[in-house]
């Protein structure tokens, strides 16, 4: 799959953190960052002819402790279609 924008994603043992040069994205739930992230792309106006936007989270294993990485088998990369014409969004 094809995304249009990459970012790093961690947890920082309270909430989900999106880093990207040009915003920061968080939320305590997979949900709330996606929402938060979809606000941040229309915010900076970075995709503003696309209805969808394809986003890659490559999470960044630093964030753990290297002796425990072996068994960190439930953390991962994702893939997020964000809909930045979504109606809810212009509600909240």
């Amino acid at each position: 799959m094809k995304a249009d924008l990459e970012v790093r994603l961690i947890h920082d043992g309270i909430k989900w953190i999106a880093y990207h040069p040009s915003f920061e994205a968080c939320g305590e739930t997979l949900l709330e960052l996606d929402q938060d992230l979809t606000r941040c792309l229309l915010d900076r106006e970075l995709y503003p002819e696309n209805v969808h936007v394809t986003v890659f989270m490559a999470f960044d294993y630093s964030c753990i402790p290297t002796w425990i990485r072996q068994y960190a088998y439930h953390y991962f990369n994702r893939y997020v279609r964000l809909n930045l014409k979504s109606p809810i969004l212009k509600m909240q």
